[in-house]
């Protein structure tokens, strides 16, 4: 029988079985607030085919000194920062030929379970590594605000920076060790926004740091039980109260120095665009005596608050994580812009820790 059973696929029902599968990792990045909806990006791609790129209205927050109330001082306005975004859509694709899966779809187990769950699985992890380069494109921006940014969101534990001359760490810094602790997180947060640091929710790490902390009795892991009753150990913990996800894909520079992300509610703008056909099936009677395909596509935005994409170097309508990752692509809002008030980067909840494992 055909693997994929292409005589039966209703590609409308696969998507739908797909959407109420549960997606581990975002569904944490959403519980903890990181990814936020956005009604002026979900309006500017309405149209599936449509636009790949637009700018949308970024409003400031409202602020100033009060003035005194006394029936004789003057009441003078503010003005508020009113700006635009750059937003992309990232579009990626895949396909699977049936003998990918030919192993866990046989023997009368239900076609729709075993792949929609891969399936799922797949994309969330491809949704992962595209949040994980822009991360990394926003710390590589250069400018005079925006380099700013990098340098007040950026606790390196390794910067020669922070050893004094007698070679121990530099007290100014309040850093003891070279590794993350149980005070580096807070020590970061508050770096990075100051008396806002009660936004961050999140951390993204490499499993080698992970793994310390466990063994410093820092981590706590999640379980997660199955819909057959199982109960598991996910890559997700928490550590200091913050929601930890572990992904070993983007975060180590192979010269025994990890990143570890840290991001805050509301610290991301998400949509899910969508795709004309989002998952549709061919059978090939000819190559290989005869074989089915399964496709699958899929358009979204993931927009940093407070960070605008600029598309100073892309290719095509759609980015590759390798240019998500450029920092000539993204720039703090307001920056070098005469007619804009820059954004202040203390209302922005994304901060790294760089460290030795």
């Amino acid at each position: 029988m055909a693997k994929f059973n292409h005589i039966s696929f209703n590609g409308t029902a696969f998507g739908s079985y797909i959407e109420r599968l549960p997606k581990i990792k975002k569904d944490e990045l959403i519980k903890s607030g990181v990814l936020v909806g956005n009604n002026n990006i979900k309006n500017a791609f309405s149209s599936q085919t449509g636009t790949a790129y637009a700018e949308i209205p970024f409003f400031g927050n409202i602020g100033g000194k009060a003035l005194n109330y006394d029936g004789k001082t003057d009441i003078t306005a503010e003005k508020v920062m009113t700006s635009t975004q750059g937003v992309v859509v990232v579009g990626r694709s895949k396909a699977w030929i049936e003998d990918d899966f030919s192993v866990d779809i046989t023997g009368g187990v239900d076609f729709m379970t075993n792949v929609a769950n891969q399936v799922s699985t797949y994309w969330d992890e491809i949704d992962q590594l595209t949040l994980v380069s822009i991360l990394e494109g926003i710390f590589k921006m250069t400018g005079t605000a925006s380099a700013k940014f990098v340098e007040n969101h950026t606790l390196d534990l390794t910067s020669p920076a922070l050893i004094s001359e007698d070679g121990r760490k530099s007290k100014a810094a309040d850093i003891s060790t070279d590794k993350i602790n149980a005070t580096t997180l807070n020590t970061a947060m508050q770096k990075a926004c100051g008396s806002n640091k009660g936004a961050f929710s999140l951390a993204i790490m490499h499993s080698a740091i992970a793994t310390n902390l466990e063994n410093l009795n820092l981590l706590n892991y999640i379980k997660y039980t199955d819909a057959s009753g199982i109960q598991r150990d996910l890559t997700i913990g928490t550590y200091n109260g913050k929601t930890v996800i572990i992904d070993d894909s983007f975060t180590f520079d192979g010269a025994d120095k990890y990143t570890t992300y840290i991001l805050g509610k509301g610290s991301f703008y998400f949509e899910d665009i969508g795709v004309e056909v989002p998952y549709a099936m061919t059978r090939d009677e000819k190559t290989n005596g005869g074989q089915t395909t399964l496709y699958t596509r899929q358009r979204k935005c993931f927009a940093p608050f407070g960070i605008s994409y600029t598309k100073a170097s892309q290719d095509s309508l759609s980015p590759t994580d390798e240019e998500l990752a450029k920092g000539e692509n993204w720039k703090l809002i307001g920056d070098d812009d005469a007619n804009s008030e820059t954004i202040d980067d203390k209302t922005i909840a994304i901060a790294r820790i760089i460290s030795k494992g």
